[in-house]
């Protein structure tokens, strides 16, 4: 009897992990992994570590899964709770919803390089990929800069907080954010499209970024890297500057309050939205200079970087948030319960039924 439940045991695992092949059959038929081609490019997870790939996978999945969960957690909560239908709360899910997406455009290529070792991507799946990145850590430096302006005008000016912050103006805002991206990066996209590249180069890092691929072209590369580089000083350096000028009002405005217990409140608002601007902003500058100043970077530090840039901001941004934010981790409590009651309900019902 145990060698019959021990056969089928061994059948069904063979059914299921075919099963598992088929359908991964189509995702990974983006990624080749057997010969390097005149037209991929080679991603590499971390270079020299390659034996170690499926060990380093387990921390990078569980920082992949915090990063899905926690953001669409803050997410959710804001869209469904109405008491959290405010300015701060609002930018706040579009922050959430940026790193989501951020998220999702490298997971394939991450995954994909350190447990199947899918290290070929084509030159069109490439340049997809680095739109999205480029596009989306765009979206993330506009909503860092929206909500500097929510803490600015609340600090401020609090008492015409509502009037000036409304629901219309919040939408304007959002329809800013999100064109903005694609007024410069559309243009770089069409650009890049229309130039030939040195197939089969090995790249430092496990998605698609400008400044390291546009050193493979046949043309000269450093007129596409100096566009680039003014794209990123002129977006992110304004973004950044916008922000201290906001901060350094907002500081002005809390040392001319005379009670020191309003002054600790007024800047605690603030510490959620600074660990933001640090973490998305220092990996972001760190990875840009040491691609385009400093060639002689070791690919270790480049790749190390590179995945800091990419999961720092989604993993710790929902983490700060929901234990700084009062109002944040209440609801994100309430919404759990909620859906344990309802799912203890349900097996009550059942219980019922049977």
């Amino acid at each position: 009897m145990t060698n019959k439940m021990y056969a089928i045991y061994i059948k069904n695992l063979n059914y299921f992990s075919f099963l598992i092949v088929q359908c991964l059959q189509p995702t990974m038929a983006i990624f080749n992994n057997t010969t390097s081609s005149s037209s991929n490019f080679l991603l590499t997870a971390f270079p020299g570590l390659e034996c170690a790939h499926v060990w380093i996978s387990i921390p990078v999945c569980c920082l992949y899964t915090i990063a899905l969960l926690g953001n669409s957690m803050i997410f959710l909560v804001i869209i469904t709770k109405r008491r959290l239908h405010k300015p701060m709360y609002y930018f706040l899910s579009m922050l959430a919803a940026v790193d989501l997406c951020l998220t999702i455009t490298t997971l394939p290529t991450v995954l994909g390089v350190l447990w199947f070792h899918a290290r070929e991507i084509s030159f069109k799946a490439c340049f997809i990929q680095m739109f999205f990145v480029h596009a989306f850590s765009l979206l993330e430096s506009s909503v860092l800069v929206a909500m500097a302006f929510d803490r600015f005008v609340a600090i401020c000016n609090p008492l015409n907080y509502a009037t000036i912050l409304t629901d219309r103006m919040v939408l304007v805002i959002g329809l800013v954010i999100c064109i903005r991206p694609a007024v410069f990066l559309l243009p770089l996209l069409v650009a890049i499209n229309t130039v030939s590249f040195h197939g089969g180069h090995e790249l430092s890092h496990p998605f698609c970024y400008h400044p390291e691929v546009i050193k493979y072209t046949y043309s000269k590369p450093w007129i596409s890297s100096f566009w680039g580089l003014f794209l990123q000083l002129y977006l992110n350096g304004t973004d950044v500057l916008f922000i201290l000028f906001s901060y350094v009002l907002i500081l002005r405005t809390v040392l001319g309050i005379v009670a020191r217990k309003k002054q600790q409140k007024a800047l605690s608002t603030c510490v959620c939205h600074i660990c933001a601007v640090t973490i998305f902003y220092v990996p972001l500058i760190s990875l840009s200079l040491a691609h385009r100043l400093f060639h002689s970077t070791p690919r270790v530090l480049c790749s190390t970087l590179a995945n800091i840039y990419l999961l720092l901001p989604p993993v710790l941004n929902p983490i700060i948030y929901s234990l700084k934010t009062k109002t944040i981790r209440q609801a994100m409590f309430q919404l759990l319960q909620s859906k344990g009651s309802w799912g203890f309900n349900v097996r009550g019902l059942r219980g019922r039924w049977d």
